[in-house]
């Protein structure tokens, strides 16, 4: 039996290989789960209603770009919230959820060749999963960049040699950050849409994160690529309800960009997409419509900074994230650190490593737990206080 060579070194995912890591041995007190970025808080509660009105159309098959008035709903979200000016029927595409608009746009926009060699995708490093894997399927060679400490917990793009930069046909980028939290300013930005113009290569903006933060709102790549006035093509951006909306479980999100790059997209989705159902396209549209369940959901994340901030104010190394829901601790060793956790207390969190990949004999994050902050604010202080004490006091 013959398989394909290109995925055959690919590390079990994280959650699975958490679960190898884990699930011999048992919790050293009542399980308290804090390793996946799936939100608990509530959803609005006329998301039902919603529904209830629009199942009729499950007897349809969904529209494969989005309804109209669903982008139309996601357009006058983006100029709202960013002051950028999209044409819903061109400029965007509705996806089912970003992670298979993350792979796809890479399928339908890598080209096979960058200046007659092997195409780059450059990614950080650690970074979400789905990068990696879609530049392994189409034939490109994924360069991870260390997103550290020492770069500002994102990846310095400005230090790549211009060699690869020259064979780069996209960069991915996540802002806010996941894991660290860390956000892009309108200088970094600015800087790296400058490079992507000097080199010829996309920008995939992965901006899922971008309504959970402290104090300002995060500035988005269309947004300084509009400014700027770079090639319409040259920068695509992510967005879902998941963590906006607390709605995971919907699968909506968008990708907006230029018109070749989403007419593109549109074409090979066609034929191998998967949009979402017409009942909750609905459901998406009123969402994206509304701001004040985002507003009371961005008030209990910054609730839980407080807390984190207060528990781990005295930890040599502790950062508190800029935005998203993630911690990003520092410890000696973040597997022998979880595995402890896990026997000793019952809290489950997530080695830094099974984000990242190993380059030159470095794996960024060996030395970091992932927390989620995603549960009920009293056991998130709880599981917090729990983890405090076991690996810092």
């Amino acid at each position: 039996m013959v398989f394909p060579e290109r995925f055959s070194n690919l590390p079990d995912y994280a959650f699975p290989r958490l679960r190898k890591l884990l699930d011999v041995h048992d919790p050293g007190g009542d399980p308290i789960a804090m390793t996946i970025g799936e939100p608990r808080h509530a959803f609005p509660p006329w998301i039902a209603e919603i529904l209830a009105q629009n199942l009729n159309s499950f007897g349809n098959y969904p529209e494969n770009d989005g309804s109209l008035p669903l982008r139309e709903a996601q357009a006058a979200w983006l100029a709202q919230r960013y002051g950028v000016t999209v044409d819903p029927s061109t400029e965007i595409l509705a996806l089912n959820g970003t992670r298979e608009g993350l792979y796809n746009a890479c399928m339908a926009l890598c080209p096979e060749r960058k200046n007659g060699q092997q195409p780059v995708v450059l990614t950080p490093n650690p970074f979400y999963q789905v990068y990696a894997v879609a530049a392994l399927s189409v034939g490109a060679e994924p360069v991870y960049l260390p997103a550290t400490s020492e770069t500002g917990d994102l990846p310095d793009f400005q230090s790549v040699d211009p060699a690869i930069l020259d064979r780069t046909a996209i960069a991915y980028i996540c802002s806010p950050a996941n894991p660290q939290g860390a956000v892009a300013s309108e200088a970094y930005w600015e800087a790296l849409i400058t490079l992507a113009e000097q080199h010829d290569f996309k920008i995939f903006a992965d901006e899922c994160y971008s309504e959970i933060y402290r104090d300002t709102p995060p500035p988005g790549a269309l947004q300084v690529a509009q400014r700027m006035g770079a090639d319409p093509d040259r920068v695509l951006v992510f967005h879902s309800l998941s963590k906006r909306s607390n709605m995971p479980g919907l699968r909506s999100g968008f990708c907006a960009g230029g018109r070749e790059s989403i007419a593109r997209m549109k074409l090979l989705r066609s034929y191998a997409g998967s949009p979402l159902p017409m009942p909750l396209q609905a459901v998406a549209e009123r969402l994206w419509a509304d701001e004040d369940h985002v507003d009371d959901n961005r008030a209990l994340y910054r609730a839980k900074y407080t807390i984190a901030d207060d528990i781990f104010a005295d930890v040599p190394g502790y950062h508190g994230p800029e935005a998203g829901f993630f911690l990003w601790l520092p410890v000696a060793n973040g597997e022998a650190a979880t595995l402890k956790l896990w026997r000793e207390t019952g809290v489950r969190v997530l080695p830094g490593a099974y984000l990242a990949r190993e380059v030159d004999g470095v794996t960024p994050g060996h030395d970091r737990i992932r927390v989620a902050m995603v549960a009920e604010k009293e056991e998130m202080r709880r599981g917090l206080k729990t983890l405090r004490e076991a690996l810092y006091d």
